[in-house]
């Protein structure tokens, strides 16, 4: 599992290790594996141009001393100081020892354009709102520049707690980040910023608490929580999953997540609602009642809401259930906080960034720009697990533990009733027993990986999607 930690845990974690290790040693260790990647990512170290900007703290100290172990190979290695007499000296001098020059930053445009490499060092983890008006020129430069970008342990500008971009920041291909994660590196639209992400281990593992600030399930992760039928295993004990959802305008909602549901490890489908005939027409193995939910015989987790237009009774009586609910799409506009908030069993709650904003009566840009923020208090205000969709999935459970970030999907993915495929799939692993969080997680996961076997580079349907659930499957259980 990949986690993520915030500032203060991250700077109390290195003061513990630095006051058990040599001056400098933490930085070095930061250092060597910085320097590694420079050259990788140049390929041919000597005779290269590179071009270090450098900020006030350690950050700058960092990228000064990479800069210096590229000189000692052939690099040519010029540093832009935006704040010369606060540069840290140590590196300042191992850098001028080996070759490298300084210069100001109105003097950094040639320098940037021929670059081969600029090494992002301006601000740090304590970094907030944007780049100050000197860095934010630099920023621009590079962005116009044919030079590769290494930020250094991450972008100069974006959030480290919190993924948000509040102003100008540096775009970089590469991301060197050191002992953990930060969750500005893996959430957006702070994530699009970083480019790829290298991890540097400098030791600092044994002086971080257990429960992390984001968490990203990796295959491993999701293998061993997959549901697998046992031998004495029979429909019924695997678990049975109701979807109540479709409505005269919307029939394929109902099929798509019925398809969705199908392949979600539950061992049957009970459709309740007025696409009975469209249902049955592709998936004739699925439980088909005329009654409402609360007729429909025993589940043991529901899903409502997606297309079902403006008929609440279904939502009400979902909800009234002692079982686990999914609701999402109209169901989410139909529900009653309060009918949320007060249900014991546990709910998980399945909203796109619009969705969200509708939820919290904001604006939609405004989740979009904290989408961190924005899934915790949904999470609070309705005491449920929610699953934020979108360019970066997340899921918050309202106890307040640790974010799940997703880590698989495509663009692609932005389809027609793609979220409808993901309801019943992650309502499947509600009924096969997973954890609200666990299944908003798993769902997501799977969702993901199949929406990528599905487009392989070219569009897909939501149908697709669903076809290749048990692909994705397969890869991580294999």
């Amino acid at each position: 599992m990949r986690t993520a930690y915030s500032v203060e845990t991250v700077r109390a974690a290195e003061r513990e290790l630095m006051s058990r290790l040599p001056e400098g040693a933490l930085m070095q260790r930061a250092v060597a594996g910085l320097a590694v990647a420079c050259g990788q990512l140049l390929g041919r170290v000597y005779g290269s141009r590179v071009v270090l900007l450098v900020g006030s703290g350690d950050n700058g100290g960092d990228a000064l001393y990479a800069g210096a172990r590229l000189a000692r190979r052939g690099a040519g290695v010029t540093a832009v100081l935006l704040s010369p007499e606060r540069t840290h000296p140590g590196g300042l001098a191992a850098l001028r020892r080996a070759g490298g020059r300084t210069v100001a930053p109105d003097a950094a445009e040639d320098i940037v354009r021929r670059a081969d490499l600029v090494v992002d060092g301006i601000v740090g983890i304590g970094g907030s709102g944007g780049l100050r008006p000197a860095a934010a020129q630099l920023a621009a430069l590079v962005a116009h520049s044919r030079a590769a970008v290494v930020a250094v342990d991450l972008p100069s500008g974006i959030e480290a707690d919190t993924g948000e971009v509040r102003g100008s920041a540096v775009r970089a291909d590469l991301t060197v980040t050191f002992g953990t994660h930060k969750p500005g590196l893996l959430v957006d639209p702070a994530r699009e910023y970083a480019g790829s992400v290298r991890f540097v281990d400098i030791g600092l593992g044994a002086e971080l608490p257990a429960e992390p600030d984001l968490e990203a399930l990796q295959h491993a992760d999701v293998a061993d929580l997959l549901p697998v039928p046992a031998a004495e295993s029979d429909k019924y004990r695997r678990g049975v999953v109701g979807i109540a959802a479709g409505s005269a305008r919307y029939p394929g909602a109902a099929v798509l997540a019925v398809a969705g549901a199908l392949r979600g490890g539950a061992g049957a489908v009970r459709y309740v609602g007025p696409a009975a005939d469209a249902v049955l027409a592709r998936f004739p193995e699925t439980l088909v009642t005329d009654k409402g939910p609360a007729q429909a015989g025993r589940v043991q987790a529901w899903v409502v809401g997606p297309g079902a237009g403006d008929d609440a009774s279904a939502v009400g009586e979902v909800l009234a259930s002692d079982v686990p609910v999914l609701l999402d799409a109209d169901g989410l506009r139909l529900a009653d906080v309060g009918a949320v908030r007060d249900r014991a069993a546990p709910t998980l709650m399945t909203p796109h960034a619009g969705e969200a904003a509708a939820l919290l009566g904001v604006k939609r840009e405004e989740v979009e720009g904290a989408r961190l923020a924005s899934v915790r208090e949904l999470a609070r205000r309705y005491g449920a697990t929610v699953l934020l969709k979108g360019s970066t999935t997340l899921v918050a459970d309202s106890a307040g533990g640790a974010v799940r970030v997703n880590p698989t999907g495509t663009g692609w993915l932005a389809t027609a009733g793609s979220g409808d495929v993901l309801s019943g799939l992650a309502g499947s692993l509600l009924a096969a027993g997973l954890s609200a969080l666990d299944a908003g997680s798993v769902g997501a996961y799977l969702h993901g990986l199949a929406g990528r076997f599905a487009a392989d580079g070219a569009p897909a349907g939501a149908h697709d999607v669903a076809a290749a659930i048990p692909d994705a499957w397969r890869d991580v259980r294999g």
